[in-house]
């Protein structure tokens, strides 16, 4: 371990103050990361100078960014703790990754642990959400988690180190503060031994999240089917014949940012074709299944052209591979499709389909709406949203892996042919 590179994040106060310090001593390569927050005014840039003269005096690398932690919070319509907390993890991570770091150390210890877990418990949470601070997320490590508040303060006390005190520390007006100075006094004199038991009682609870934790990664093997790039398919019959599906399904699903669980749950009882959305993912009811799928960016209106004599339309996941012959080629598949080189007109245009588009399916007479035919083939809503439609003009030419229309036929007449292949990549 102690060839790796840390970041420490600082903010002057005794606990990470505390916590560089070890790490020098111990060898391990470390630099130092304080984030101002602009929410204590002179304070705050009084802490950021601290830090300063600390990386200097320990001879470590120093990095610092200054927020505008209100405004950012305003617009995101997320707490100021909340806001603070996104904007510096998520620079943490930045510096991390640009210096080629490999842990981010926060300072985290035994009774932010504690609050942390009264915090969870009276709002309500799920098993996991009882087992406290993990010492190792990720990239993110906090060596001083088994450690209380007093034992830091008194090692700090003890070596002469100097610290930032944080005014805001004091004040209840963050719920956080209030179990710090209200709750947690109240139960330690009910139990002196409080974080020694909490530590016990946190113990068992993360061997019990990993016995779920362990059940969960084999059910999902049964029930989870990869049908293509970020899409799986999850057998809700399967989901419902246990019991408790309704704890299996918030277990399966859980790290996926879904928040709304009751919607979620009534999704397995819902009809075909209804939608849950989370920040990160969706979940549809497609019959007898989920599809699970990531949100990437999307663009529905996107379009691409193939002038004449292209040979190749090269997309992210697929490309298009067009040959012109003189005679019939005998290798037509769903996947290739011949038509009458006459009857095109370049450019060609790949693109989605539109509400009100139609074309007249090979083999059929007449015409048939594309959502009409995309009905008939029992195709989920991701299918229809991923279906390409190559036109010719206005005129569809092919519903790409799917079907040729008619009008473009080879016939008896075709002097020139055009092999039309779907490669995927």
């Amino acid at each position: 371990m102690k060839e790796k590179k840390i970041i420490v994040a600082i903010s002057g106060g005794i606990d990470s103050v505390v916590l560089a310090h070890l790490l020098q001593q111990l060898k391990f390569e470390i630099s130092l990361a304080h984030c101002n927050f602009r929410l204590r005014g002179k304070a705050s840039d009084e802490d950021q100078v601290f830090v300063e003269a600390l990386a200097n005096q320990l001879n470590l690398p120093f990095f610092t960014i200054a927020f505008e932690t209100l405004d950012y919070a305003d617009k995101n319509g997320v707490s100021t703790q909340m806001a603070a907390r996104e904007l510096r993890y998520r620079w943490f991570e930045k510096i991390r990754r640009e210096n080629e770091l490999d842990y981010i150390a926060t300072a985290h210890h035994l009774d932010d642990d504690l609050e942390t877990f009264l915090i969870n418990f009276t709002r309500g949470t799920g098993l996991n959400g009882l087992t406290g601070i993990p010492s190792l997320n990720n990239k993110v490590i906090r060596p001083l988690l088994p450690f209380s508040k007093e034992t830091i303060e008194k090692y700090g006390h003890e070596n002469n180190i100097e610290w930032r005190e944080d005014a805001s520390n004091s004040k209840t007006a963050y719920q956080r503060n209030e179990f710090r100075h209200k709750v947690i006094p109240i139960l330690k004199k009910m139990n002196p031994n409080l974080l020694v038991s909490f530590q016990k009682t946190t113990s068992y609870l993360q061997e019990s999240q990993g016995i779920i934790d362990d059940t969960i990664t084999k059910l999902k093997k049964e029930l989870f089917v990869t049908i293509r790039s970020g899409v799986q398919q999850i057998d809700i019959e399967k989901l419902k014949n246990r019991k408790n599906s309704k704890a299996y399904l918030f277990e399966l699903l859980k790290e996926y940012s879904f928040t709304e669980w009751n919607d979620v749950t009534d999704l397995m009882y819902a009809q075909s074709g209804k939608v849950i959305y989370s920040n990160t993912h969706r979940l549809i009811k497609d019959r007898d299944h989920f599809l699970l799928e990531s949100i990437g960016d999307k663009d529905p209106t996107a379009h691409f052209q193939i002038s004449k004599g292209q040979t190749t339309l090269a997309l992210e996941n697929f490309k298009l591979q067009l040959t012109t012959s003189d005679v019939s080629i005998e290798n037509e598949s769903k996947n290739s499709i011949q038509v009458d080189a006459e009857t095109l007109e370049f450019p060609l245009t790949l693109r989605k389909w539109n509400a009100g588009d139609y074309f007249y399916p090979f083999g059929m007479k007449g015409k048939k709406k594309i959502s009409k035919f995309f009905k008939d083939e029992k195709l989920s809503l991701i299918e229809k949203e991923k279906a390409w439609l190559l036109c010719s003009k206005n005129d569809i030419v092919w519903i790409v892996n799917r079907r040729l229309d008619d009008r473009f036929k080879v016939t008896d007449a075709t002097q020139k042919t055009i092999q039309i292949a779907y490669i995927e990549d």
